[in-house]
């Protein structure tokens, strides 16, 4: 047997990571395959037409299969090896085809259909209702009622997509992983001391003296830090070019074809563009709606980024450059300015923000708003990093929680949570595995940026969603929701890091064990708004290019509608989009956010809101409104539409007021 398809006696069913090996991951897909398309025919050709033979029977049909991908692909993000690569290669068009001959099988959309048609007669529960919705739209929205040719163009379109974005995510993996850049003494010297640390780690993983590489932690320290301005324009200038490049990982092309491709899926299932497509389903249901809020947002911000970089250039010509203000002085210029004008100095926080202290206060809220209890356990786990702990609640166990925190080589950048096994009720409880995974530079000890410690609470905000979904049903569990209410327990769990008391308690000295000293928070919650006209712009530039990709004909040339729609929005010429189309992996290595960059944006008008909810309470760990955050939001899934989900928390949806204010973007209105 393989053990991939083995029954795991392990601790709370943890995949036995010590005994897979690479080569193991190749046959256990086939056979999961082939078991996932026996059980599929027979419930597609036999007798069976009720709610438990087609729905139920489809939610289990696929056990292996989800077993043997949640490890695989985990591993293959997180801990990239040339065999999973090779193999992430292979499975692209295979899943793809599979996808597709489940979605069209015309006997298992018959039963479905006819289970829809008939619902009222059926005596369903609310859940059984919404996952016979949620079934039937995915299989109208797969092509399920297209016939001939129309059916056969559609698979070879998505099977041609999961190709190219495994390439797209690949290829930029590959440039992250090939560029450094030594550092001299002089200028490492030039740099405070964690950051030489961070330079020095990331070089002996190379084998090399001290270097920057392309991995967010690293890289933007740097350009924060280092005086010697070529040094930051050849960093930048790497960071922004990758899959730009040329040669073999040059994602250029596999943009446009993308695009191309999405329209005609687009057109063949009926929408005049893929966004419309797209955003459907979503609360936000239209492109008008999103350009919307985005270009409500965008005006405040670009004018408050315009009055900051006439600050910021001003700085740079006093110490002699003649100008202009780059994309590459931002952050080096603006870390001055905010050490001046707020007096806190990232170097000078990092020591109170170590990693440890930080996973205390993450879970520690957890424990005052959900009676969450976390107790580390051993591995093996798949890399030596990897952490784990079992999250109980009243003595019961709740979920397993892994936490793979420090960038390297194998690793795509980014930050990211997911699962390797779903929360279920159908056919036994199912407890969830959840992983966090973020990019954060390795050091001795781990020393966070305050930027670092709010990715932290945002990846552990998804967890919470994972580990808390109370469901029957693993289709509609956890983080599967509309894709702009995903993001929004992420988001709102962040804002728990500004509670003064958390920070009070947890953010001590590494080395000491004082706590930060009383005005120095006090100075690092004044300066929670600051440079946020940047931060504003540098997202909303690219959720429009995101957006505005998808709408309309698709672009021929990626880059030129890229520079046309910034251009259109009037982008300040020191600050580039965050994430430029060749390594927009959000929205091309994969559908997750193709026309959705928007939504941590729109989930953001509701956290902010949200997150009132308990100060309206008076107490940021408001018993109550934990309780009712949990059942209607943590806890709920997809088991109603998220509207009605929010309404059920709040009472009422929020306007964008919430989000300038808590950008502190209001008075720029």
């Amino acid at each position: 047997m393989n053990v991939l398809l083995e029954t795991w006696d392990t601790p709370f069913g943890l995949p036995p990571f010590g005994a897979i090996r690479d080569e193991d991951f190749g046959p256990a897909f086939d056979e999961a395959l082939t078991r996932a398309r026996a059980a599929i025919a027979a419930i597609a050709e036999g007798p069976g037409t009720g709610i438990a033979e087609v729905i139920e029977a489809l939610e289990l049909a696929e056990g292996d299969l989800d077993r043997v991908s949640g490890v695989f692909y985990n591993l293959a993000g997180a801990d990239s090896t040339e065999a999973r690569e090779a193999l992430m290669r292979e499975l692209a068009p295979k899943m793809s085809a599979f996808s597709s001959e489940v979605t069209n099988n015309k006997a298992l959309w018959a039963k479905i259909e006819a289970l829809w048609q008939g619902r009222e007669g059926l005596g369903l529960s609310p859940e059984q209702l919404r996952v016979l919705e949620l079934y039937r739209q995915m299989f109208v929205r797969s092509g399920a009622a297209l016939e001939g040719a129309a059916a056969e163009r559609l698979t070879q379109v998505k099977s041609r997509l999961a190709v190219l974005g495994t390439a797209f995510s690949q290829n930029l993996l590959a440039d992250e992983r090939g560029w450094f850049m030594e550092l001299p003494e002089a200028d490492l010297a030039a740099l405070p001391e964690f950051v030489q640390a961070a330079a020095r780690a990331a070089g002996e993983e190379r084998g090399s003296g001290p270097v920057v590489t392309l991995n967010r932690s690293l890289v933007v320290p740097f350009l924060q830090f280092s005086p010697n301005r070529a040094l930051r324009e050849k960093a930048y200038e790497a960071w922004v070019a990758r899959g730009a490049n040329g040669g073999e990982t040059d994602n250029r092309g596999i943009a446009a074809e993308i695009l191309a491709l999405r329209g005609e899926r687009a057109a063949l299932l009926g929408y005049p563009d893929f966004a419309s497509f797209k955003l459907e389903p979503e609360m936000a249901k239209t492109p008008e709606a999103v350009r919307d809020l985005l270009m409500r947002v965008w005006a405040p911000a670009r004018s408050k980024s315009l009055e900051d970089a006439a600050v910021l250039e001003a700085m740079l010509k006093a110490d002699g450059f003649p100008g202009p203000l780059e994309a590459w002085d931002w952050r080096y210029y603006s870390e001055k300015r905010r050490k001046a004008e707020h007096d806190l100095d990232e170097a000078a926080l990092k020591p109170y923000l170590g990693l440890e202290a930080m996973l205390g206060a993450m879970f520690d809220c957890a424990t005052r708003l959900f009676g969450l209890e976390f107790r580390e356990i051993e591995g093996p786990f798949y890399h030596p990093d990897v952490r784990g702990w079992e999250v109980t609640r009243g003595g019961n166990h709740v979920a397993v929680f892994l936490g793979d925190y420090f960038a390297r080589g194998s690793k795509r950048s980014g930050a990211w949570c997911s699962a390797m096994r779903g929360q279920r009720k159908l056919g036994g409880e199912v407890r969830p595995i959840v992983v966090n995974v973020c990019n954060f530079a390795k050091g001795n000890p781990c020393l966070l940026s305050y930027d670092d410690a709010r990715t932290l609470f945002h990846e552990f905000g998804h967890a919470l969603h994972q580990m808390l979904s109370d469901v029957t049903y693993g289709f509609i569990s956890g983080t599967n929701v509309a894709r702009d209410f995903v993001e929004l327990p992420s988001q709102l769990y962040e804002h728990w890091l500004e509670v003064p008391s958390v920070l009070e308690a947890h953010a001590r000295h590494h080395e000491t064990g004082e706590p930060m000293p009383a005005d120095m928070l006090e100075r690092l919650l004044a300066a929670g708004t600051y440079d946020q006209g940047f931060a504003t712009v540098e997202f909303v530039s690219s959720a429009m290019v995101d957006l505005e990709f998808h709408t309309g004909t698709p672009p021929a040339d990626p880059m030129q509608k890229q520079a046309e729609v910034l251009e259109a929005m009037g982008l300040p010429r020191a600050i580039r989009m965050r994430h430029a189309t060749p390594h927009f992996a959000h929205v091309f290595s994969g559908d997750g956010y193709s026309s959705g960059y928007y939504s941590y944006m729109w989930s953001e008008v509701m956290d902010a809101d949200a997150f009132a909810a308990f100060e309206e309470a008076g107490d940021a760990f408001d018993p109550a409104t934990a309780a009712k955050l949990e059942r209607f939001i943590l806890s709920a899934g997809s088991s109603e539409d998220a509207e009605a989900l929010y309404l059920k928390f709040r009472g009422k949806m929020p306007g964008v007021e919430a989000l300038l204010k808590g950008r502190g973007l209001l008075d720029a209105a």
